[in-house]
């Protein structure tokens, strides 16, 4: 594989200059917006976790934003590698603390990521033809759908707060989808509205984790006295 290697993936770009994608590139924001936000709430709080991916949000943005600049192979990497590390992350988290299962079964689910991953985007994938990276994405939908389909009785919130985060990744899902083929109406593509929801959908997901945890909204600012 020639790391170096430029390829054209999304409609926005029709050469090989650094700003061919502006638009794909600028939104690349949202997920630091996101990951900002994420770490004002997360102030005073020892959560390892929600920190780890707060982190790894950050990489997200950087490396999308390499990709949609440079198009390169190393780039691709630098892309797609911090999106499946806060994958791995999170079903660890969710495991050990939303089901309240011991390390070593939430790290199992981790490994179990990849079987699974396989398996149903595999199956998505032969659903719809075409589908590509979609259906590996689809299937962390389903997977999130799942997670909060355990929690609905013992963690009412906590399920309702997944949920949501699952149907935002549909529709950020749809309009990454919908890149190619309304690319003749569109020529700016649709590809930014998936860098747009889910910088939204990822720091929620946090949140969400937050939240469970804490059982409380972000501490208030208080002023000193004197």
């Amino acid at each position: 594989m020639d790391l170096t290697a430029q390829t054209i993936a999304y409609c926005e770009r029709t050469d090989f200059s650094y700003w061919a994608e502006p638009v794909n590139a600028v939104t690349n924001a949202s997920f630091l917006i996101a990951a900002a936000i994420m770490a004002w709430r997360l102030r005073g709080a020892s959560l390892p976790l929600a920190w780890a991916l707060v982190v790894t949000l950050t990489a997200i943005g950087i490396g999308s934003f390499l990709w949609h600049t440079h198009a390169t192979g190393w780039a691709g990497l630098a892309d797609v590698l911090p999106i499946l590390i806060f994958i791995l992350i999170y079903i660890f988290a969710a495991t050990r603390d939303y089901l309240g299962a011991r390390w070593w079964l939430a790290a199992l689910a981790v490994v179990g990521f990849f079987p699974y991953a396989f398996l149903v985007g595999g199956a998505i994938g032969l659903a719809i033809p075409g589908a590509g990276a979609n259906a590996a994405y689809a299937s962390v939908a389903l997977l999130i759908l799942t997670y909060a389909a355990i929690l609905r009785g013992r963690a009412p919130e906590t399920a309702r707060g997944l949920a949501i985060g699952a149907g935002v990744l549909a529709v950020s899902l749809t309009f990454r989808a919908l890149d190619g083929p309304l690319c003749d109406i569109i020529p700016v593509g649709t590809h930014f509205m998936w860098h747009i929801l889910n910088g939204i959908m990822l720091g929620w997901m946090i949140e969400v984790y937050r939240r469970h945890l804490t059982g409380r909204r972000a501490p208030p600012v208080t002023a000193d006295a004197g």
